[in-house]
């Protein structure tokens, strides 16, 4: 039996763990530094910077979604911005991701946003295969851009 709920802060441990299986999955094992406390501070410290969805299967934590709000100006309305989808690889087939991104979905239309978007690897092609055969659109003219580490310091120098 599948259902999807919102997480709570005693899910955060799982949130957590799914995140370092989805790094490894993503081949950058090594790159997540977020710690329980990050996600506890931001997910349900005073000022909330994203919220998450776990699915159950069986009665266990089988993947989540892990999404905050983004904004269109051209829309002139606030959108979803999935930052993270993942199940874990012995439940993946049965529909899990598929009823994250169908619960997502429905949040985006109870609250009006015009979109709902996300980034996939150009390599993840089980991934790209769900995402188009619910009706995503590949968008390929439009480039991730990024800042971090020194960079990013280097350029905030600039306002001095």
């Amino acid at each position: 039996m599948l259902s999807i709920r919102p997480a709570t802060p005693a899910d955060v441990p799982t949130i957590l763990r799914f995140i370092h299986e989805l790094a490894t999955y993503e081949r950058e094992p090594d790159a997540v530094v977020a710690t329980e406390a990050d996600l506890l501070r931001d997910g349900w410290g005073p000022t909330p910077r994203f919220t998450a969805l776990i699915a159950d299967f069986d009665g266990e934590a089988a993947g989540f979604a892990l999404y905050f709000t983004s904004y269109s100006t051209w829309r002139g309305h606030h959108g979803i911005r999935l930052e993270d989808l993942y199940v874990t690889p012995a439940l993946r087939g049965k529909g899990i991701g598929k009823a994250l991104l169908a619960k997502l979905a429905a949040i985006a239309v109870e609250q009006g946003c015009p979109r709902l978007e996300w980034d996939v690897l150009e390599w993840n092609a089980p991934a790209i295969a769900v995402y188009e055969a619910i009706g995503a659109n590949i968008l390929t003219e439009w480039r991730i851009m990024r800042l971090s580490e020194e960079s990013l310091k280097i350029l905030a120098r600039l306002v001095s």
